[in-house]
């Protein structure tokens, strides 16, 4: 059965606050720390913003651009998250519910830090190809967390983005999904820790480049394909410098990777990285577009898609809610104050 994209939608939060102030705290030249890692700025959640309220309005949009699917037509939901509100209990089901979708429904979060949003869109793309649900959910949010002063700091951010899958009316076909996966411990953080660990040096050669590149060898072999057979292309963005450097290494130019590459002015979105720039890119795509897209999640592992744009894409009610464009215009800048508040660094006295 063909299966792929029928909806999506993307969310990202309004604030703003940029490498030099977050430098000026930590007495360290956030300028030069933002051009080495190719970030000029990153979203901050409001007091009010979780991964819920995120992948909420994510997937109102994208059920607002196909108000012809009955909610109650989706048979799975998934969100994929390393920031979720709760330890035990599930954000899918309050998503599910804040959509209308049936309660006769699969539900769950994922976890496979960065990745876990893809990790979603295959598992629905299997459900919904082996007929046993009609539509299916996945999601990739996150309100990325970073300790006070860490270089994570500068580029951990929040934001994600819906995907509704499904085999009718497709505007972007998957025509093939691959993984690769190792255990190779780059970044974690272990249950009850405030703030993740990261290795290093050791999370770019053996982990990010090593996966990624696998990943999308694997897929462009599978295929039978090479850089200049796709428009586009996306990978997975820690920084703007791993994913610039990565499709340069598999041969993609600076055009074919423009639209994908949001990391520079809205920071890391973890697990909605990919996702958010995937929606950025079928903001502007054409009927016979191609793209490549490849996840990672530290721990380790990457996703690969080989995706092809639809003639459905015309007549999609794109316009139905806001494009990527439209909601990152619409900015404001903190200072480390209103951050801190905003991430819940500074305890406020009860009442």
């Amino acid at each position: 059965m063909e299966t792929g994209i029928v909806s999506y939608g993307a969310y990202v939060p309004r604030y703003r606050i940029k490498p030099e102030e977050i430098g000026r705290i930590w007495g360290v030249d956030g300028k030069a720390m933002g051009r080495g890692l190719m970030i000029n700025q990153k979203s901050v959640p409001s007091p009010d913003e979780d991964v819920v309220t995120i992948a909420t309005a994510a997937a109102r949009d994208m059920m607002a651009r196909v108000p012809d699917v009955d909610p109650q037509d989706i048979g799975a939901l998934y969100v994929g998250s390393e920031s979720l509100p709760y330890a035990v209990k599930p954000t899918a089901t309050v998503v599910a519910e804040a959509i209308r979708a049936t309660p006769n429904l699969t539900a769950a979060d994922l976890e496979f830090a960065c990745k876990a949003g893809t990790a979603g869109i295959q598992m629905c793309l299997g459900l919904v190809g082996a007929g046993m649900v009609k539509y299916g959910v996945a999601i990739g949010a996150d309100t990325s967390q970073s300790a006070p002063g860490d270089a994570l700091e500068y580029s951990a951010s929040a934001g994600g983005a819906a995907y509704l899958i499904g085999s009718e009316r497709i505007i972007a076909r998957v025509n093939r999904t691959l993984s690769f996966s190792t255990d190779t411990p780059d970044f974690w953080r272990r249950e009850g820790q405030m703030y993740p660990v990261h290795g290093g040096r050791f999370t770019g050669e053996p982990a990010y480049f090593r996966h990624v590149s696998s990943a999308a060898k694997r897929l462009m072999a599978d295929r039978g394909t090479k850089p200049e057979d796709y428009t586009y292309a996306v990978f997975h963005q820690p920084n703007g410098k791993f994913p610039t450097r990565m499709a340069k290494q598999l041969g993609f130019t600076p055009e074919q990777i423009a639209y994908g590459l949001l990391t520079p002015e809205i920071g890391n979105t973890y697990s909605g990285a990919v996702p958010l720039g995937l929606a950025h890119v079928l903001d502007h795509a054409k009927p016979g577009d191609r793209i490549l897209v490849v996840s990672y999640g530290s721990g380790a592992g990457s996703d690969a898609f080989d995706i092809t744009v639809t003639d459905e894409i015309a007549g999609y009610r794109r316009a139905n809610a806001p494009v990527l464009d439209q909601i990152l215009a619409h900015t404001v800048d903190i200072d480390y104050g209103t951050y801190a508040k905003f991430k819940g660094s500074i305890a406020l006295p009860e009442e």
